[in-house]
């Protein structure tokens, strides 16, 4: 198995270098018709929205529909997919950052009960506190 960095799934997503898009393309089809599977890190996810939204500036929805594209792809391994999954939700309802997100559904995991935070944005939500 093969872990994909950011640079070679955002490559991938927006294609705008011909030959850095070109192999990464032929990674991930080689990978496609090997029936083999490629690693996704939770780090690289979270650089990908940063990355589509701040330097491309993708919609919001498009961002989540990558996420939830790159989810579902079988030959894509995360560390904990649902994890993923509950923190894309959140983050194509909700106004926090996808990392954010993130980092509530591993607290959770680790058996915290909310994220201390002095982001006014999320402590409108669930799962958020002031310290």
């Amino acid at each position: 198995m093969i872990a994909l960095d950011t640079n070679v799934l955002v490559r991938f997503l927006v294609r705008d270098d011909a030959r850095q898009s070109a192999l990464a393309a032929a990674l991930i089809r080689r990978a496609l018709e090997a029936d083999g599977h490629l690693f996704v890190s939770d780090i690289v996810l979270c650089e990908m929205v940063w990355v589509l939204d701040a330097a491309y500036r993708v919609p919001r929805g498009e961002i989540s529909a990558h996420l939830a594209n790159l989810l579902a792809a079988r030959h894509l391994t995360f560390r904990n997919p649902d994890a993923a999954r509950r923190a894309r939700d959140a983050y194509e309802a909700g106004k926090g950052d996808f990392a954010d997100y993130l980092i509530r559904e591993h607290a959770r995991e680790a058996g915290a009960e909310d994220v201390a935070t002095f982001d006014k944005v999320l402590l409108r939500e669930s799962g958020y506190r002031l310290p």
